[in-house]
């Protein structure tokens, strides 16, 4: 089996939830490619699944070394420093995630951030201009409903999430959170 061959097997049992086995794949990778990024990423990942935040961000380290370029990259190992209250260092990753391809993702986890370090209204401002921006981005209006329903402001979150609703109609967790809030 070839190296692309063997990272989609990786990837695969990770999103089947065979993470010992995608933990073994990610290591033959790099043994086989030491240069690539491709496999400390999914060992990043595997990690990440097991809550080992130390353990992704080092394998994350490593994919970063190999290809500074990549924002995913970047997000995934804000996203560790994140869980493990590593605010400076996570807001690095975000940004440079957001300034090297205006990454989704790291724009969804820097409101995280916002949240956590009780900027509340921040991340309200800066949701509400990523939706002018984006407005068929589900995960802004998703996140929005999120803060609202925090806010204790019902009606609002329900309007988000209406919204969510109509762009993604499959959408389990805007149909559970509609339906918690009747």
């Amino acid at each position: 089996m070839n190296f692309e061959e063997q990272l989609e097997e990786g990837l695969a049992l990770l999103h089947e939830g065979d993470y010992d086995h995608a933990l073994d794949i990610s290591h033959q990778l790099q043994k086989m490619e030491p240069e690539s990024a491709d496999g400390y990423h999914l060992e990043g990942m595997v990690f990440q699944k097991l809550n080992q935040w130390e353990k992704s961000i080092d394998a994350l380290d490593k994919a970063v070394e190999l290809e500074d370029q990549n924002s995913g990259y970047h997000n995934l190992r804000g996203f560790a420093n994140l869980q493990l209250e590593n605010l400076d260092l996570a807001i690095e990753d975000f940004e440079k995630a957001i300034d090297l391809d205006d990454s989704p993702a790291a724009h969804r986890n820097k409101v995280l951030h916002m949240i956590m370090t009780d900027k509340g209204n921040k991340a309200i401002e800066y949701l509400l201009n990523r939706i002018k921006q984006n407005p068929k981005d589900v995960e802004n209006w998703i996140l929005m409903g999120d803060l609202m329903q925090r806010a204790g402001q019902g009606a609002k979150a329900r309007t988000y999430y209406e919204q969510a609703s109509k762009m993604d109609p499959e959408n389990e967790y805007v149909k559970n959170q509609l339906e918690e809030m009747q």
